[in-house]
């Protein structure tokens, strides 16, 4: 048994607060040591060992899956629009051959997602930078740009008013496979998990329940959050409802699907016939 707390993290973007919601309602906060970070810095601490269970996005996991395993019916992702992973452009996809692509830095799965969309679904070849996700300074020197969290959903409502073209990539994939898209699950490091499995349940029983929590009281978690984002609660609730929460069977065939045609791509190993590997403790 450990006496330390296990180092969970958390990602600071709207679409995890209903999970952060639950934990704080529930007290379960007091029983975990919270790191609360940007998408693409929770990557680097949990593939490192900085943290012992966390989110990670879908890439993530796939490229570092034999250190992981996966925590069961907990992940963040839709089936149709998400609102939070876009593209915004100044023309129609289908014309963005040759066009400069910036592509967001916090973001891995939505960034590789909108590549082989351009490439696979709307046969166009653009050229690709990485910068930070500022969409006003990424749409001086690209065409389009790949955002997500928040900056995504504010780009959802008021990229259109600007005379810019929104490609739904959480709806763009849906119509392109017929199936939901993950774009994050949730891991808990291999070796932490063998070592304290019962640790590791206690923090999975206590997402789940988080996330249960919240869906219980959507319109209360959007009205709570309203005071503080510049998004209205009613904004917020359509927000949370077109987020999945969950890992099924029909969400582990999108992420077997995704994880097919990005190891097709090149970008990740190929995941194992048995794969993903839950954890079981």
């Amino acid at each position: 048994m450990t006496d330390q707390r296990p180092r969970v993290g958390h990602i600071q973007f709207l679409n995890c607060l209903p999970i952060y919601w639950g934990l704080m309602r529930s007290g379960a906060l007091l029983d975990v040591d919270l790191h609360k970070d940007s998408p693409d810095r929770l990557n680097a601490d949990l593939v490192a060992g900085h943290l012992d269970i966390g989110p990670i996005s879908l890439v993530e996991y796939l490229r570092h899956a034999g250190d992981l395993v996966l925590l069961p019916d907990l992940a963040v992702g839709s089936d149709g629009p998400v609102l939070s992973v876009t593209m915004v452009s100044t023309r129609p996809p289908s014309a963005l051959d040759g066009a400069r692509v910036a592509l967001g830095s916090t973001s891995r799965t939505g960034v590789l997602l909108a590549r082989m969309l351009l490439g696979e679904r709307y046969g166009v070849a653009p050229r690709y930078f990485g910068c930070p996700p500022d969409l006003t300074t990424m749409l001086l020197e690209a065409d389009a740009a790949v955002v997500i969290g928040d900056v995504a959903l504010r780009a959802t409502y008021e990229a259109p008013r600007r005379g810019l073209i929104v490609t739904d990539l959480g709806a763009a994939w849906r119509e392109w496979t017929g199936l939901p898209m993950v774009f994050a699950v949730w891991a808990a490091r291999r070796d932490f998990a063998t070592a304290h499995p019962g640790l590791v349940k206690d923090v999975h029983e206590a997402f789940l329940r988080s996330r249960d929590l919240c869906l219980a009281e959507l319109d209360e978690v959007a009205t709570a959050a309203a005071r503080w984002e510049p998004f209205d609660a009613a904004t917020l609730a359509t927000y949370f409802r077109a987020l999945d929460f969950s890992l099924g069977e029909r969400q582990v065939a999108g992420l077997r699907e995704f994880a097919a045609r990005a190891a097709a791509f090149g970008e990740v190993p190929a995941l194992g016939v048995d794969g993903p590997e839950f954890f079981t403790g």
